[in-house]
């Protein structure tokens, strides 16, 4: 077989042979494909698409790319996956809830791609977090916490590694075989017995419209169940982020005090939502609601946050960093006001502008190679529908100097339109996926 010969079959859509894109698969995984042909296969399958059955195959290849994940525990494995958003951390707070209502969540998770956040990246932002977990390493923390956050490592779905980095600097993210390929293949591969999806739409996420994500949403369950994993999706709204702030330890941050009781909104919403469908997917519960109930009491009752403290310290990280996160988390030099030109409400907000403003701001990366700056971000958005009098604070910009501070607040008050009209309410979820 040839690398060259099936990029120019995606190219032309030519049928491809059996076995094609497995060969192609563990070129990627052994390195007998370059960085080159890698990107020209992932430009290829962005432009010209590989159909239900090459998508069904690629994912199946770059997971068999690598070895699959078995779990020695008293309970179902369970696991949820985001499509990516902007000020989206709801892994954070819904892996130890889940493991708080009895089931094992070995969340292997990603770093950030594009505009969006990744939950690798806010991991990290803890200090002496490791997230570079062995197999049976993560075995050991989710045996006793429930959860564990951690990356895929060399033996997990390889050649998605290589692809994934790839996606990140050559424009091809917005494709939904390449999408479903990469979230499958490491979800696979880590042996789940069920799986939720949170598919995004909106101005902060890779898919805008709604009949892309409906697409992505179907493409994603399809395959999975396909593959013998009981799995649903939810479609929900990413026209703001879920917490104040965008940007990995102000993330963090917010994380805290969604579990300690200080704060709900949106991202407690979401996450019971998530949660109800992974539990009743799973058989724990005999309903959605009934899921999302408990998801709801494992936060408000300290459960969450006790089993996201016990995870922290499993991993490296302090033992005490929920009771003592402001102590821990690194903070920007310079936090600088943003404030509303002129009065009326908050009425868009360019989601993706703002991941973007992140990135500027050294907290997301622009290249693979980047290092990301856990302190900077955006703090204290203010949320849609709300009332701004000219001069009150429309965001916090936390910068690493003064220059890099005020370049950001031109691109937020563009970002960020203000109305005499307050805005319609929009359902947080959209759809729901089953089959």
């Amino acid at each position: 077989m040839d690398a060259r010969v099936i990029i120019a079959k995606i190219r032309h859509q030519q049928p491809l042979e059996d076995g094609e894109l497995q060969w192609f698969a563990n070129g990627l995984a052994s390195g007998a494909v370059s960085d080159a042909q890698a990107g020209s296969f992932a430009m290829a399958v962005c432009l010209k698409g590989l159909g239900d059955a090459g998508r069904a195959a690629l994912t199946q290849a770059m997971c068999d790319s690598g070895t699959r994940m078995k779990w020695d525990v008293a309970g179902p494995v369970l696991d949820k996956h985001s499509t990516g958003g902007v000020g989206d951390c709801v892994s954070l707070v819904l892996a130890p809830a889940l493991a708080a209502c009895g089931a094992f969540v070995p969340m292997i998770s990603g770093r950030g791609l594009g505009h969006t956040g990744g939950t690798l990246d806010k991991m990290q932002a803890i200090p002496g977090l490791s997230v570079a977990l062995s197999q049976s390493q993560a075995a050991s923390v989710l045996a006793q916490v429930g959860c564990v956050i951690f990356s895929a490592n060399a033996e997990i779905a390889p050649a998605d590694r290589r692809l994934y980095a790839v996606r990140d600097v050559s424009a091809t993210i917005d494709s939904i075989d390449l999408i479903t390929a990469s979230i499958l293949s490491k979800k696979l591969a880590a042996g789940l017995d069920g799986l939720v999806l949170d598919v995004k739409l909106g101005s902060g996420a890779f898919m805008k419209q709604r009949t892309e994500a409906q697409a992505l949403a179907t493409a994603l369950v399809e395959t999975a169940v396909m593959a013998g994993c009981p799995t649903r999706a939810l479609i929900s709204k990413m026209d703001q982020p879920l917490v104040p702030s965008v940007g990995n330890a102000l993330e963090v941050a917010d994380v805290v005090a969604v579990l300690t009781g200080r704060v709900r909104g949106l991202i407690f919403e979401l996450s019971a939502a998530l949660g109800g469908e992974v539990l009743a997917g799973a058989g724990m519960v005999g309903s959605t609601s009934e899921g999302a109930e408990r998801i709801a009491a494992a936060i408000t009752s300290g459960a969450a946050a006790e089993r996201f403290g016990r995870m922290v310290a499993a991993q490296g990280g302090p033992t005490r960093f929920v009771e003592q996160a402001a102590r821990y988390l690194p903070k920007a030099d310079v936090v600088v006001e943003v404030t509303a030109p002129g009065a009326g409400y908050v009425s868009v907000i360019d989601g993706e502008a703002l991941g973007l403003a992140v990135v500027a701001l050294e907290g997301g990366r622009q290249v693979e190679t980047d290092v990301i700056n856990p302190a900077t971000g955006l703090s204290d958005v203010a949320p849609l529908g709300t009332w701004l009098a000219r001069g009150d604070v429309l965001a916090r910009v936390h910068a690493v100097c003064l220059d890099q501070a005020e370049l950001v607040a031109d691109r937020l008050r563009a970002a960020i339109r203000l109305s005499l009209d307050a805005p319609e309410p929009a359902p947080l979820i959209c759809d729901r996926i089953v089959r």
